[in-house]
């Protein structure tokens, strides 16, 4: 058995992978510059939003594109790379406020920014698995949920900046909103460039202690589920198994945006809370977003990732169904929070299924395309709902198309099941031959 030494340690590695996340995940505070940026500089709240939604949209997009150029150069260029373009939107967002440009912004948050956010998102990933081949789950968990906690950060902290940075004849001002992304942009810098510059793939037939004694260990961390080959990123996305996996991410994810987009009016209408009231729930989502992720990614090293997918189907089914026919605010509140878990665990289970799916060899790049279920549903699911909403007067219709929906979703997770079971007999039943 292999024993080669590794001159990094892998904690330290995961550290740097939560900083690099911690940075992008500032994306999920875009809120705080909604009032900001529509009294400073009089665009409009679709106009502000867009930028959020072209930064979403170029991450999915830059993930799968982009993906390639993460294997082939390593984890630590792609790191910078992601660390100076994902500051340089920031700076370039103070410079569009700083002379009034709209289009400029939306090109450099959106774009610019988007696409630090993709490869920023995708680069620590397939290093962890290689590193964590005995903790999948766990590890990529891990890095996951600093991005689903990067708006605990970043909300105080560029709330704080931007009204001490003001002038005081007016709350926000277009010199503090400014200087506040050109100060965050540099700290994002700062920190993504630090996590990079340790990040590095393990050495060659490296394992970790608790694999030393394990039998058949090396096929085991680098390998896939029985019966499945390791494949490149061009042939997976090619396979049945992809495109199922891709569609319950997609449902998954739709169901939990859909959410996050109307949390707080759906807790007036449906559980009757005050303004004030929903705002202060609404506030402790990426609590939940962030611990969901740490805990379902940990627990499916134990139960598997497909019946974690499948637990994510059947949980949100009830909580659906449950959630029209309550009206207490706080009853509400808690089946909110449970949505938003599985929502989180989903993205955090998901590079861990896709290297049990497909082998770690291309997992970053097959976590890329795998991503695009993630920007395509991130314009569907507000859309979808707002379409209902606006059809029906009601968020109750909503919710029932959204829970249609789950149940495509567990017949998804059903049918993928269904197909590793008969890899994994073939498998055995060529191995007794």
């Amino acid at each position: 058995m292999s024993t080669v030494s590794a001159d990094k340690n892998r904690w330290l590695i995961a550290l740097s992978a939560i900083a690099i996340h911690l940075s992008i995940g500032s994306i999920y505070a875009y809120s705080i510059y909604q009032n900001p940026l529509q009294e400073s500089q009089g665009w409009s709240s679709t106009d502000v939003t867009l930028a959020f939604s072209i930064a979403i949209f170029v991450l999915g997009f830059t993930a799968a594109f982009l993906g390639k150029y993460v294997e082939k150069y390593g984890p630590r260029k792609a790191g910078l790379t992601a660390a100076v373009l994902y500051g340089l939107g920031m700076v370039g967002s103070g410079l569009s406020v700083q002379i009034g440009s709209l289009p400029l912004f939306l090109a450099t948050f959106g774009v610019v920014g988007g696409m630090g956010l993709g490869i920023g998102y995708i680069t620590p990933i397939g290093t962890l698995v290689e590193w964590f081949p005995d903790r999948r789950g766990m590890a990529t968990g891990l890095a996951v949920m600093g991005f689903g906690a990067g708006a605990l950060v970043t909300s105080p902290l560029g709330n704080e900046l931007m009204i001490r940075l003001s002038s005081e004849a007016a709350k926000y001002t277009t010199g503090g909103i400014a200087t506040t992304f050109y100060a965050l942009g540099a700290l994002y810098f700062v920190l993504m460039s630090l996590g990079s510059l340790y990040l590095e793939k393990p050495p060659e037939d490296w394992l970790p202690e608790s694999m030393h004694d394990i039998e058949d260990a090396q096929e085991q961390a680098s390998g896939a589920l029985p019966g499945l080959d390791i494949l490149s990123a061009a042939e997976a996305r090619g396979t049945p198994r992809f495109f199922l996996i891709w569609g319950i991410v997609f449902i998954n994810i739709t169901a939990g945006i859909m959410l996050l987009a109307f949390a707080s009016p759906m807790l007036q209408e449906i559980g009757g809370a005050t303004a004030t009231t929903a705002a202060f729930i609404t506030g402790y989502i990426g609590i939940f977003n962030g611990g969901g992720r740490i805990f379902w990614s940990t627990l499916s090293d134990y139960i598997g990732r497909t019946t974690t997918y499948a637990a994510f189907m059947v949980i949100q089914i009830v909580a659906f169904i449950v959630m029209v026919q309550i009206t207490g605010v706080w009853a509400l509140a808690a089946l909110l929070f449970l949505i938003i878990t599985c929502y989180g665990g989903g993205f955090a289970c998901l590079p861990a299924y896709l290297s049990d799916l497909f082998g770690t060899k291309d997992v970053s790049a097959i976590h890329g395309y795998a991503l695009t279920a993630w920007a395509i549903a991130g314009v569907v699911g507000p859309q979808l709902a707002s379409y209902v909403v606006e059809s029906t007067g009601n968020y109750t219709n909503a919710l029932y198309v959204v829970t249609g929906m789950l149940v495509v979703g567990l017949v998804l997770v059903a049918v993928l099941w269904r197909r590793l079971e008969n890899f994994e007999e073939a498998s055995a039943s060529a191995a007794s031959a």
